[in-house]
């Protein structure tokens, strides 16, 4: 494994963090995380070959951004995060913000979509100094089309909130629920052509996988 790559990164942090954290609040983190496994989420999730749904989220500005309206100038990688609170999504959204030269070469578009209010998202999106749209998914409409919203159960609930992870306020919409990490390349034709779903939020798509199915596409269409 390189020491460049993303899963390099989140491998590092994570083993970072064992070594932190107390060993009860790993186990009910572990705990969660196989519960939601056992669920079936990951197979029920929108997957490579289905559709992609159309939504309408605003931007960090309150901007009303169009996925379907992005799909007519070039394909788009969705990549659904839990917040800018979270460690592991932090690292991700930093990875692809160092391969965005990369993104646009490809004539592609690149969208983060979490479920933080825009305030939330702009301070997120100034926090990794990100240069692509961070939209706002506070109603879920996007993690529920695409099948990857789910509830925290009691216990990780109560974890988040000792800790200080006030999601209702953050998200403003008053739920505990998140999308389940996930990355989606989307063609021109609203076709899915990659689907990356884990539950195990350290886990997430390496950009080199995902850009090179944009590249596949873009020489297909050529």
């Amino acid at each position: 494994m390189t020491t460049n790559t993303l899963s390099h990164q989140l491998a590092e942090f994570k083993a970072g963090f064992s070594t932190r954290a107390a060993p009860e609040r790993i186990s009910t983190m572990e705990n969660a995380t196989a519960q939601l496994r056992a669920s079936g989420i990951e197979r029920t999730a929108l997957r490579t070959g289905q559709r992609a749904p159309d939504v309408t989220l605003p931007n960090a500005r309150g901007e009303p951004i169009r996925l379907h309206d992005l799909l007519k100038t070039g394909p788009v990688i969705l990549v659904f995060y839990r917040g800018g609170w979270c460690p592991y999504c932090n690292l991700e959204l930093r990875a692809w913000q160092h391969r965005l030269a990369e993104v646009k070469e490809l004539g592609a578009h690149l969208v983060a979509i979490s479920p933080q209010t825009p305030d939330s998202s702009l301070y997120t999106q100034e926090k990794n100094e990100l240069a692509f749209e961070v939209l706002s998914d506070s109603e879920l409409r996007a993690a529920r089309g695409f099948g990857v919203a789910f509830d925290l159960p009691p216990e990780l609930v109560d974890l988040y909130s000792s800790v200080g992870h006030d999601l209702p306020t953050t998200n403003g919409n008053g739920s505990w629920t998140l999308p389940v990490p996930a990355t989606y390349a989307v063609g021109t034709d609203a076709m899915i052509r990659f689907a990356h779903v884990d539950v195990d939020y350290r886990n997430r798509a390496e950009p080199s996988d995902v850009l090179e199915v944009i590249r596949t596409m873009k020489l297909s269409s050529e």
